[in-house]
């Protein structure tokens, strides 16, 4: 007996229909239940010299005081007595590096006329600690209110710095967060300052092993403020200071109530150099090498410039965090003169809760330091959105 096969005139439908479902189901599995991990793995490390020792890291918090002996400043003097300056171009200002014509006046300032001991006085005018993390010292400027009102407490907040920064950039707006009532602002927002140095910048010891990189700092930073007590807490940074706030809500989101970012770490960067602002017009001669002079004291230069090797010299974009998006609320202050211009469109694909994004009026890269009374407004705005939305 012979069969005659017809074709369905649904068949080639149904197959559509059909391949059309499974690639459907298929995307909405890959967003629903397959998304990238929401967190960084906090794990552990040590960067001390040798294995370590001990099973128990001592957990002591001791007070710091910025010392120097006359024989480092008498090192510097005479290195400062026998610099050698090669000529500028004729009519290239600033365009090839440091104006070296300029730079014989900054010299010559430093040398006679810079008081190191009087900037050691307004280095050490705030409270300096230090703690052993991870097999490493680690230092951080420690400023709590001068008063609060009967029943509030102080709004706990780190604050990290950036290369060639230091803990330093922070000193204008210290006080005004601090202290709002003696700068005319509200008491709603008091904070509790916490400023680390970056382990290898300033007095913060280097790491004595390969590796450390933003996301080691993260975590020697949690580590930090869960040592000083703070289960839940504000982190605001700036060049490294953003990318390592940003690992620390990566990390530990239910600890990092919100971070404040006035730089934008991202591997899609839409690059915008800008001129850099003269000295004198943000920051006094003396600002500027107080500053350097943190390198210079603590020993600090080449180890600093570790973090770049260790953060760059892989591939930047298939680094666990770049693959992790920020859920916690996040503010950000984009100044005019900063280096690189990111979009709100291409930050809302990391950060996924943006609570204020201000365009600045003025203002650049090291903007606690250019720009306090603007940065210390915005970080303010945030925190007060934050407060009253959660």
């Amino acid at each position: 007996m012979t069969m005659l096969l017809t074709e369905s005139p649904w068949s080639d439908s149904f197959i559509f229909l059909l391949i059309f479902t499974i690639v459907v189901g298929i995307l909405l599995y890959y967003y629903f239940f397959h998304e990238n991990p929401k967190t960084i793995p906090e794990g552990d490390g040590w960067w001390g010299a040798r294995e370590r020792q001990d099973t128990q890291e001592d957990e002591t918090v001791h007070s710091f005081t910025i010392e120097t002996f006359e024989e480092m400043i008498q090192d510097l003097h005479y290195r400062l007595d026998h610099t050698r300056f090669t000529p500028p171009l004729e009519d290239s200002r600033f365009q090839y590096g440091f104006n070296s014509n300029y730079l014989r006046k900054v010299v010559s300032y430093w040398r006679k006329d810079y008081n190191w001991k009087k900037q050691l006085e307004i280095l050490n005018q705030f409270p300096h600690f230090r703690t052993r993390i991870e097999g490493i010292d680690i230092h951080f400027v420690h400023v709590k209110p001068r008063y609060l009102p009967s029943g509030q407490t102080a709004i706990p907040l780190m604050m990290i710095h950036g290369w060639p920064g230091s803990f330093y950039e922070f000193y204008k707006i210290i006080p005004q967060l601090t202290d709002p009532v003696s700068h005319s602002l509200s008491q709603q927002e008091t904070f509790e300052i916490i400023c680390p140095s970056i382990p290898g910048y300033g007095f913060s010891e280097a790491p004595h092993k390969k590796g450390f990189n933003s996301i080691a700092a993260a975590r020697v930073f949690c580590k930090l403020m869960r040592r000083l007590g703070f289960d839940r807490f504000y982190v605001q940074g700036g060049d490294w200071g953003s990318l390592i706030a940003t690992n620390m809500a990566q990390m530990k989101p239910q600890n990092v109530k919100g971070i404040h970012l006035n730089f934008f770490p991202n591997s899609r960067m839409g690059l915008k150099i800008l001129p850099s602002l003269l000295l004198g017009r943000k920051f006094s001669l003396d600002e500027l090498l107080t500053n350097v002079m943190i390198y210079w004291v603590s020993g600090s230069i080449t180890s600093s410039m570790r973090l770049y090797k260790e953060n760059l010299g892989a591939d930047f974009q298939n680094r666990v965090d770049d693959k992790v998006g920020v859920y916690v609320p996040v503010g950000m202050a984009a100044f005019p003169n900063e280096l690189i211009y990111i979009p709100l469109a291409w930050a809302r694909q990391k950060y996924k809760k943006i609570m204020t994004f201000s365009y600045m009026s003025c203002g650049g890269h090291f903007a606690a330091f250019e720009e306090p009374d603007l940065l210390a407004e915005d970080l303010r705005n945030f925190v007060q959105t934050v407060e009253k939305s959660s």
